[in-house]
């Protein structure tokens, strides 16, 4: 019998097609495998009992990065005289069902091939072969072949091309496939781009160079990195001040798992994430005292790790093992190589130009780049060891995020454009939505211009044009004004949707819940549909309406100054103060007024005339307020800083783990119902960290009270709309589901109630998420209309 077989799915530069070829051997079937826009097409002949065994091993074993997401199966007539199996060149068409790779870590094989001294590629810093490399970062259109990728302009060796067309070598058409003899190469500079050594002693340079103490920009696989020793505390304050990010955590790269827990405590779960296919940065509890330089992370407990993911990386750790300082315990940071708020540089006279005035050195080399990609960066969940996004990019970027088939034809294809902060892109096509790489505050023209290249990209990969653009209710949103420019060039639907139902949306859509769930949406700000800034939300959301409703907030407060406040949390606990009727203080001053008095004695005036105090439900600016009064931030440096530094508290002394919501309460926090939109009494919640303040109470014990006080009222008041609705899902999403104590009580004491919490696994439950709930809301009125 003959039969046809078209795989769609994570099919192509994954090994499919030697697979498939081995497979076929195996069982001495004839036939062909290609690929096509419509994945890999295979087609095979041979006794009955053989073909069946080849389609269930298709399907029950494929290669370790193959993901098949359907496959369409067809009998033919046989083909008389047919003696081979053969591989076909690949064919290109419109309309493709193919998911593009994302980047994958250096797989053992070509590992152990680079550490030993006799082989052609030792120390190469581009090995790659089917099972690990570059893809989604060397991709310019699809089918994923070399012409179409940057390595298209580096001709193959004979001994590669070699490689390249056995089936049987693991190399079969490894599109980055090179050796030192063809491939790209590196090669080291001062500041001004002067060359001063190439290949390996490129390498040594720079290990030489940071051994000193020095700054080097690396060129990567998704962009560059700003690297130094992590163990020299002058180096990290340096490169703090070049680069003007004083504050916040930066990464730490260490050679493998050994030295990952000499840093940190690592967890089985976390060492598998460090250690995974795609080796993203893990935030792990440090050891106390810091192994590394504290200003690694001042503000946190909590460290980020990661393991080498590049075979250049590899090469650059080896040299670093013979180093004088670094040799015995060589850790770097490896921050973004960027300036504060623009995007990661991606080419070398960009970096040049860009990180001038930061490296002091740079390693460069020739594969472009052709998207830029950050790291990805999550947490495990202590209680469930599941991973939690921070930022999702390298390694997961393009995985779909796959969505509830809708009823009837082909779901319409709908972009969604995201927010201002932490922004994402989404397009789906059919039922998987295509959440994009982290790309950042949409705050000036160079992000700008980076979005501009992810969507367009976005588009022609995946051979799909919108015919909605959905986006946020924020008109001077740079994202809302894309949005606008998209539909008016094809003259499309725009579809405005609410940054905290969108927020829900996200959640119900990664769990393909698709009738009516509660949500809690604990964020930092988002234009209500009142005028006023909400983040602190519970809602009813039904995606099957689709429809949704206001249940419940946080109390409002007043941000004086508006933008400023945000900046200032001091000014909101002030703000507060003025609610509970407290216009000077006590005994005990203030904790801002040394720093901010003047500003702090105008306040009351402000907030009595309600000039420039906008007000705000948000749950994130609760956490500004409650950290401001204990004196803990005044003023932040990077966004969520207040936060982290409250929820530190608990960590701080080494105190683990989280705190248990059944054995302590923690505050008051109760629902106050009426006619209006019920409100959480999170003002109560404010008063009551006021009085232990007074009182000289502990910030590790005040911070417990209230994490734990305010995880007990949001499940209070699910269940109390749990009670009146019948509805017994309850989605947890927005920026606050960062903070490790909440992400751990909440879904606990909803499940002792019998709720069912539905929370983010495949994007962040911050900003990151909002592109894909608005691209769901989208595509769901689209199928009504």
């Amino acid at each position: 019998m003959r039969r046809s077989y078209v795989v769609a799915g994570r099919v192509q530069g994954v090994g499919f097609r030697p697979f498939v070829y081995r497979l076929a051997a195996e069982h001495g079937l004839t036939g062909s495998v290609l690929n096509s826009s419509q994945g890999v097409a295979v087609e095979i002949q041979g006794p009955f009992e053989a073909v069946r065994a080849f389609g269930r091993e298709l399907k029950e074993s494929p290669p370790p990065l193959a993901e098949i997401v359907s496959c369409e199966e067809q009998d033919l007539e046989p083909v008389p005289g047919e003696a081979e199996f053969i591989i076909i060149k690949s064919r290109s068409g419109q309309g493709h069902n193919v998911l593009i790779s994302p980047d994958t870590a250096l797989c053992a094989d070509c590992r152990a091939e680079m550490l030993d001294p006799r082989d052609r590629r030792y120390l190469y810093p581009f090995t790659n072969c089917t099972n690990c490399g570059p893809r989604y970062t060397i991709t310019r259109a699809i089918p994923y072949d070399r012409p179409f990728t940057s390595m298209a302009c580096f001709p193959m060796c004979r001994e590669c091309q070699a490689e390249y067309d056995d089936p049987l070598d693991r190399r079969f058409h490894a599109q980055p496939n090179a050796c030192p003899v063809c491939g790209p190469v590196v090669w080291f500079t001062d500041k001004q781009g002067q060359e001063k050594a190439r290949g390996r002693e490129a390498m040594q340079r720079t290990a030489e160079a940071l051994d000193r103490g020095e700054i080097a920009a690396v060129k990567g696989l998704g962009g560059f990195h700003l690297a130094c020793d992590a163990r020299n505390h002058d180096a990290v304050m340096e490169l703090r001040a070049r680069k003007n990010r004083w504050d916040k955590p930066l990464a730490v790269m260490v050679p493998d798992l050994d030295a990952a827990r000499g840093l940190a405590h690592v967890s089985d779960t976390e060492a598998k994430q460090l250690d995974s296919l795609e080796k993203p940065i893990v935030l792990c509890r440090a050891k106390l005292p810091f192994a590394v330089s504290p200003a690694v992370s001042p503000d946190t407990v909590f460290i980020g790790l990661m393991l080498p993911y590049t075979p250049l990386h590899l090469a650059l750790f080896h040299e670093l093992a013979l180093t004088p300082a670094m040799g015995h315990h060589p850790a770097l940071v490896m921050t973004s190589g960027n300036t504060s708020s623009e995007p990661i540089c991606l080419g070398n006279r960009e970096a040049l130009k860009r990180l001038g005035h930061i490296a002091d050195r740079f390693l460069l080399h020739n594969r472009d780049i052709l998207i830029r990609t950050d790291d990805s960066v999550l947490r495990v969940n202590p209680l469930t060891g599941k991973p939690q996004f921070f930022r999702r990019a390298r390694g997961f970027t393009p995985k779909p995020v796959f969505l509830e088939p809708l009823k009837g034809e082909d779901a319409p294809s709908v972009l969604g454009v995201g927010p201002e902060l932490k922004n994402t892109l989404c397009l789906t096509k059919g039922d998987q939505a295509f959440v994009g790489q982290h790309i950042g505050d949409m705050e000036n023209l160079e992000t700008l211009g980076f979005y501009r290249e992810i969507a367009a990209h976005l588009e022609m990969i995946l051979e799909t044009a919108p015919r909605a653009v959905a986006h946020d209710l924020h008109p001077d949103y740079m994202a809302t004004r894309f949005a606008q420019e998209r539909a008016d060039k094809d003259s499309l639907p725009l579809v405005p949707v609410q940054h905290h139902v969108a927020h829900i949306l996200a959640a119900l859509a990664e769990n393909r819940h698709n009738g009516p769930a509660l949500g809690w949406a604990l964020d930092g700000t988002g234009l209500g549909e009142d005028g006023t800034l909400w983040g602190g939300e519970l809602l009813l959301v039904d995606p099957s309406g689709p429809s949704w409703q206001r249940l419940a907030h946080f109390s409002p407060m007043h941000l004086p100054g508006g933008e400023t406040a945000i900046r200032e949390p001091w000014r909101i606990a002030q703000a507060c103060l003025y609610q509970l009727g407290v216009v000077e203080p006590g005994e005990k001053p203030w904790p801002w007024l040394a720093s901010h008095g003047q500003a702090s004695a105008m306040l009351p005036q402000l907030l009595e005339k309600q000039l420039n105090c906008p007000q705000s439900t948000s749950c994130g600016r609760l956490f500004d307020a409650v950290s401001a009064m204990l004196g803990l931030c005044s003023a932040i440096t990077y966004e969520g800083q207040a936060a982290i530094l409250l929820e530190n508290q608990l960590y701080a002394q080494g105190q683990w783990p989280p705190p248990d919501p059944a054995l302590e309460t923690g505050y008051e926090c109760g629902l106050i119902t009426g006619p209006e939109t019920a409100v959480l009494d999170t003002l109560s919640l404010f008063r009551q960290v006021l009085a232990d303040w007074e009182r000289d109470e502990s910030l590790a014990d005040i911070s417990r009270r209230f994490h734990l006080g305010l995880a007990h009222g949001l499940a209070g008041a699910a269940r109390h709309f749990s009670r009146e609705t019948g509805i017994s899902h309850v989605a947890l999403s927005g920026g606050s589901m960062q903070n490790l104590t909440l992400s751990v009580a909440l879904p606990q004491l909803l499940e002792v109630q019998g709720l069912t919490p539905l929370t983010h696994r495949e994007v962040p439950p911050n900003d990151g998420c909002i592109s894909l709930g608005q691209a769901v809301w989208a595509r769901l009125l689209n199928q009504k209309s």
